[in-house]
């Protein structure tokens, strides 16, 4: 029974600290936060713990829309690939307001680290739309999902701890040639 007891606990500790840990990670160290930013991302009574399960489950739902239209490219469906494809992206991406709160996610992706990945891959969004689904040209929609693909991702590694400079490191080694962003 002892036994049991301390190993409950023990776990019980490992995960509560795992779980700050993961929660310092998101929140703005900076203080500088508006009080009714944070007062409007405080109206979530949503634990942590079902905050993350939020977060996976849109970033999971994002990816197999994202797939399910990459499949539709190859079936000819550019209208669908274009908005699958836009979907999946945004709702992924709406996947983050669950961790940070949705005003303060909103500002952190115009801080001056986001702010051209942002600009990049709003503007990606909008012309995937336009050449997938108005304008139905194909290669212009895939050159878009790419670009859409290369922001979001960009994007996501300014929220990883020197995960830009690596990138750019195994770019510059890869290539000979220093990474322009």
């Amino acid at each position: 029974w002892y036994q049991r007891r301390v190993r409950e606990h023990y776990f019980k500790r490992i995960n509560l600290s795992s779980m700050e840990s993961i929660r310092s990670a998101f929140r703005s160290g900076s203080g500088d936060d508006d009080e009714s930013l944070i007062g409007m991302d405080n109206h979530c009574n949503m634990s942590w713990e079902n905050r993350l399960y939020a977060f996976g489950a849109c970033f999971v739902i994002g990816c197999f829309l994202s797939i399910f239209g990459t499949i539709e490219i190859w079936l000819g469906k550019y209208s669908s690939f274009a908005v699958l494809y836009t979907l999946g992206t945004l709702t992924a991406l709406a996947g983050t307001l669950f961790l940070r709160g949705p005003m303060s996610q909103i500002k952190k992706m115009f801080d001056k680290d986001r702010l051209i990945a942002t600009i990049v891959l709003i503007a990606s969004i909008i012309l995937t739309i336009i050449f997938g689904a108005v304008l139905q040209i194909a290669i212009l929609a895939l050159v878009c999902c790419v670009v859409q693909f290369l922001a979001f991702t960009w994007y996501t590694l300014s929220y990883i701890p020197y995960a830009r400079n690596a990138v750019k490191s195994c770019f510059s080694g890869v290539t000979g040639m220093t990474c322009p962003c």
